[in-house]
């Protein structure tokens, strides 16, 4: 029965049809004589939005093969992660837990209102038990566990279909995507073609192990090549000073384009920061990931940008 439910998402509430290739060309790219397009991956579903659907769908599925009878996994208050499993298990019918990193805060977060709202059971535990994750497994043997951020070979095997989405994908020069836990970005490098440089655009401070945890994802059979940019966190994860902030209001001005505070607002600017500096050389293609992850500008007071 569950594996009928699995199959279910995809067919009932996932429509990849949904998903466009949208130019953002302006004076300023053309002035450098790039193009650039953007994948809007974030389209397909309002809540299993962007990459989460692709990272935790070979998960989802082994569960189902095994009958597990409870997910269990990882992740922060303002959890993109969080919200998206608990959703699925919702939609499958597996009772889940959140494993949440820090005490419970006296004012739940949107994220975590709405995990708890899909059924999920939220375990808050210190930050630093929550450094040794293993341990937590060792002590729910029976649980099936994902990784935070859908962290593992399964999540980019599920991450490469990505790019399938897009039409003509040979013809890019570049695709540069936001990137927590990396994982996203090691099944898009699994995927993209000889000669393609992929950027990754780390969204948190000082990650610098990020290279080494991709790495990990990796066949070694990759034809693209990769690197990952740290300079654009805006002060941190989750930071979002007003220079972030009329940014992604400019964005949506210019294009209509919806970006949040956390990954894709700071991966768009590093993009056009980058092209500004011919880091991204004149005479490129470029592909942006819209890797989804907007109800994190749910945490910014009512009004504050000028799309919901």
């Amino acid at each position: 029965m569950s594996n009928i439910k699995f199959n279910s998402i995809t067919a009932d509430y996932l429509d990849f049809n949904q998903v466009i290739t949208q130019p953002v060309n302006t004076v300023g790219f053309a002035h450098h004589n790039c193009m650039v397009d953007v994948l809007r991956v974030d389209l397909i579903h309002p809540i299993i939005s962007g990459n989460k659907w692709f990272k935790l769908q070979y998960y989802l599925h082994e569960a189902t093969q095994y009958n597990a009878r409870i997910i269990a996994t990882f992740g922060g208050a303002w959890s993109n992660h969080i919200v998206a499993a608990a959703f699925a298990c919702h939609l499958l019918q597996i009772p889940c837990k959140g494993f949440i990193r820090g005490e419970k805060p006296a004012v739940l977060s949107h994220t975590l209102l709405a995990a708890q709202s899909y059924g999920m059971e939220l375990c808050y535990i210190s930050r630093e038990a929550y450094k040794n994750k293993e341990a937590i497994q060792q002590q729910h043997p029976a649980y099936y566990w994902i990784n935070e951020g859908g962290y593992g070979v399964e999540g980019a095997h599920g991450a490469e279909s990505i790019l399938h989405l897009a039409s003509h994908i040979e013809k890019y020069t570049h695709i540069v995507a936001a990137t927590g836990t990396g994982t996203m970005l090691a099944g898009i490098i699994r995927a993209a073609h000889a000669g393609q440089q992929v950027i990754g655009i780390s969204a948190m401070k000082g990650n610098m192990e990020l290279e080494q945890q991709v790495k990990k994802l990796l066949t070694g059979q990759e034809a693209a090549e990769f690197t990952i940019q740290h300079a654009y966190h805006f002060g941190g994860y989750g930071k979002h000073p007003a220079l972030l902030i009329d940014y992604i209001k400019q964005c949506w001005q210019q294009y209509q384009l919806p970006l949040d505070i956390v990954y894709t607002g700071k991966a768009f600017y590093a993009m056009e920061q980058m092209i500004q500096s011919h880091t991204i050389p004149q005479g490129s293609n470029v592909l942006f990931i819209h890797s989804g992850g907007l109800q994190g500008n749910l945490s910014l007071p009512t009004g504050t940008l000028p799309f919901s």
